[in-house]
């Protein structure tokens, strides 16, 4: 954890006849000032953010020269100041400013300078800087790098007769006269700019890889497999924890390659069944395809895409060489489920709602349960609704078809959206949102959002004078159930028209469907 050392921070207080000067406002400007700071320092890490611009990345220019290109990028030291570059800087190393043979640093350091300069010939002693300019600068020293002041953005052991820098050809084992950027250090930042559909689709491809690799190590006792398996299994996790964005996943990406060229070169060596196929080519030569593209260093979500693709090539090639061998998943056999009749079921159910239920050969567990007039519950929730033209609580004393009365109290709006979250969701299955409503409100249409994504529209078809109550089912399919948590959005599209709101119940299958 970094030091705080101011004890307290004092923010400016207006009030009518304050009289301000220079130093209210300059004392105003340092509290926003220190408070930034303070957060870039308790929240993030010192380093660089590979993503923002265009990275900060330091590379040889590739023309026999002694000189290095830098790309424009953002980076936090650990005082907590921004470090902005704006436009790709040349910084060429002059050997004749150090005693060589040395290790040299490229770094960037953030600068402030006075600016604008103004004076008033009425008066000149009303004269100063109006704007004090941030800025950075990126050049070469010859100390190690001081994380408070300075941010490496490479390194290179130089020897006496250095004619150029390059490139390191091996990013793990520089040589002389190669960029290091071993040392680069990246700032702290969570969550993942990755859409949801491409992680999900690597999810899924780490999960037919994981079968190859199981066997060849498990089965065929091919030693190398286990560390292919093991860095998809990380990367797996990683992935579930929602750490892996275009900041990280070309490294890990690399590791797993890196593996992957190791079993390639053990099964040519010690495995002639399975190096002599065709379909082993094929996987080696998309390993090592992907590989050359790293060289190339356009870490894009294009290449992402590419790599994606040479990745699933790979395992399609594995899986046909196996394919007598490795075992298909075993289903769960689940007696076929009506889904149509049991919505019905439930629309029409008086008896309470349970923990666990069995309807129309379905099993059904109870995830969550919301009571929109229980203020806990709608905080717990984030039970909110927004933009309404109008909204009320009610409490009603109310027949369903089979004649048994209930009463209940809850909530209804007219225009505007519903928003609300359910909690306790296993990812995978599909999603039975139930709530209970006063069907003479029916006849109404809403669009539909969870965790951001649109789904199906919510048609309420119909309504009811004499049994009015009726538990309105919306089922959220699995393929869009892939978080521990759903955040979703109710906005009805239908004009004049009441949406009502009693209690909401959500449940699960117990056991997938074959």
């Amino acid at each position: 954890m970094a030091d705080i050392s101011a004890r307290n921070y004092k923010r400016l207080n207006f009030f009518r006849g304050f009289r301000t000067t220079e130093k209210d406002w300059n004392d105003g400007e340092q509290y926003h000032t220190d408070k930034r700071k303070l957060h870039n320092r308790m929240m993030h890490g010192p380093g660089i953010v590979p993503q923002a611009l265009g990275g900060l990345r330091a590379s040889g220019r590739g023309r026999g020269e002694l000189a290095v290109e830098v790309q424009s990028g953002y980076a936090v030291d650990a005082e907590g100041h921004d470090i902005f570059v704006w436009e790709p800087e040349i910084k060429q190393l002059n050997p004749a400013d150090f005693k060589l043979p040395a290790t040299v640093y490229l770094v960037a350091r953030y600068i402030e300078e006075f600016s604008d300069f103004i004076s008033y010939k009425e008066n000149l002693d009303f004269k100063g800087h109006r704007r004090i300019t941030e800025s950075a600068k990126v050049e070469w020293i010859i100390t190690e790098p001081d994380i408070f002041s300075e941010v490496e953005l490479a390194r290179v052991s130089l020897t006496k007769d250095v004619k150029r820098v390059v490139d390191a050809k091996d990013p793990f084992n520089p040589q002389p006269n190669e960029l290091d950027l071993r040392f680069v250090p990246v700032a702290g930042i969570t969550g993942s700019f990755i859409s949801p559909a491409l992680l999900w689709e690597m999810l899924e491809m780490i999960r037919r890889s994981k079968t190859v690799y199981q066997y060849m190590y498990h089965q065929m006792k091919i030693l190398p497999a286990s560390d292919v398996l093991h860095g998809f299994l990380t990367l797996e996790m990683l992935l579930h924890a929602q750490l892996v964005d275009l900041r990280n996943v070309f490294s890990l990406y690399l590791i797993i390659l890196n593996h992957q060229w190791t079993l390639v070169g053990d099964i040519e060596a010690n495995v002639p069944q399975i190096s002599s196929q065709r379909d082993f080519a094929n996987f080696k030569k998309h390993v090592e395809i992907a590989m050359q593209k790293y060289e190339e260093r356009h870490f894009s979500l294009e290449f992402l895409n590419s790599l994606m693709n040479y990745q699933t090539e790979c395992y399609k090639f594995m899986e046909t060489m196996f394919d007598k061998h490795l075992k298909a998943p075993k289903k769960i056999e689940v007696k076929t489920t009506d889904t149509n009749a049991l919505i019905e079921n439930m629309k029409v159910r008086s008896a309470q709602f349970t923990d666990n239920m069995s309807l129309e050969g379905e099993n059904l567990a109870l995830v969550d349960m919301i009571d929109p007039i229980d203020p806990e519950s709608e905080k717990t929730h984030n039970w909110r609704v927004s933009g309404e033209r109008d909204k009320y609580r009610t409490r009603q004393k109310l027949k369903y078809p089979d004649g048994v009365i209930v009463e209940d109290a809850g909530m209804a709006f007219e225009g505007g959206q519903l928003d609300f979250e359910l909690r306790n969701i296993e990812p995978g299955k599909d999603v039975y949102v139930v709530w209970r409503m006063d069907y003479v409100h029916g006849d109404w249409e809403a669009e539909v959002e969870a965790n951001e994504r649109r789904l199906a529209n919510c048609i309420c078809a119909g309504s009811d004078r004499k049994f009015r109550w009726r538990n309105w089912v919306y089922v959220i399919p699995a393929e869009h159930v892939r978080e521990v948590g759903l955040r979703l959005r109710l906005k009805p599209v239908t004009a004049d028209r009441d949406v009502n709101v009693f209690k909401m119940w959500a449940y699960q299958p117990t056991a997938r469907k074959a």
